[in-house]
């Protein structure tokens, strides 16, 4: 009975029979005479089910809330073990954020391959935070706010944002003497930053900037290619544009005032203990992030020898 129970935990999760049976290597007729055994011997109906429809009765919700976490634990337990004897292997699926991924993390995502040979990365990267447990991911990096209370979540750094435009905008169009002068310039924003806040490093001063921006995009390099070719103001954080602050492609405007720093965190579905190769992934970020500057917030200068 206890094999389907875990059954039917699959079955609800993947709100599907024959997706279910795909991801467990069985056969559809195996797994509909399961669940009806299991519901036979439960004695009520746990699925809706149909040609175009599924879904879980009010007894195959509370059958689910029961269970889930459970069968979980168990297989995450059994997992573990079987690592303990067999080596880090298998499979390891990963959602982090497009951006510092293909740029600061990519030597990171690269050594963590080599070092461990034997374990299948899938690693789905998008800006947008997806469901963890409906996309089966094991472990996620995010980047800003975490308020969503299934999840635990872990600190492993903070990214400074930098109110930057290209030289060749500043030389036309001059440069604000204070965030209040902002509202003259064109901007390049960031979809996701409607307004702009900032704070002055000395005095801890706080500013709420309307922008009214020239162009609105919701891909942080877009923003940033679009600031280097001098299209405007941009407030962009600084794990994306330390090459360009150092190379001179873009420089800080209102250098003493700075935008809202943004936490690092890697994140995982509360109820359910971290596999061991999500934990191996875990353990190696930590030091790897640790050892970067620019994730203890702060901002890299312009090489004086670039200057010259």
């Amino acid at each position: 009975m206890l094999d389907d129970i875990a059954l039917f935990v699959h079955i609800a999760r993947n709100r599907s029979l024959a997706k279910a049976a795909a991801h467990l290597g069985l056969p559809a007729a195996t797994v509909t005479r399961r669940l009806a055994k299991l519901e036979e011997t439960i004695g009520t109906q746990l699925v809706f089910r149909s040609a175009r429809k599924f879904d879980l009765t009010v007894a195959g919700e509370a059958y689910f809330e029961a269970f889930a976490d459970l069968v979980q634990n168990a297989e995450t337990t059994l997992d573990g073990l079987s690592t303990d004897l067999h080596g880090l292997r298998g499979a390891l699926k990963v959602a982090a954020p497009t951006n510092i991924s293909i740029g600061i993390l990519q030597p990171m995502w690269s050594e963590f391959l080599k070092t461990f040979p034997e374990i299948q990365l899938t690693l789905t990267l998008s800006n947008e935070n997806k469901d963890l447990l409906e996309h089966r991911v094991d472990i996620a990096l995010r980047a800003g706010p975490q308020t969503d209370e299934r999840l635990y979540q872990k600190r492993l750094g903070v990214v400074a944002t930098v109110l930057v435009a290209a030289p060749a905008y500043l030389e036309h169009a001059g440069a604000p003497e204070s965030p209040d002068q902002i509202g003259r310039h064109k901007v390049v924003r960031v979809s996701t930053l409607p307004q702009w806040q900032l704070t002055n490093r000395e005095t801890g001063c706080r500013e709420t900037v309307p922008v009214d921006a020239r162009v609105v995009v919701d891909d942080i390099s877009l923003a940033r290619q679009l600031a280097g070719d001098g299209h405007g103001l941009a407030l962009l954080p600084a794990s994306e544009i330390s090459d360009d602050l150092i190379s001179g492609r873009l420089t800080p405007v209102l250098a003493d005032w700075q935008g809202q720093q943004r936490d690092i965190f890697a994140v995982w579905p509360t109820g359910r203990l971290l596999n061991a190769r999500a934990r191996c992934l875990l353990d190696y970020m930590e030091p790897f992030m640790a050892a970067l500057p620019v994730f203890q917030g702060t901002v890299v200068q312009r090489d004086p020898a670039r200057s010259a």
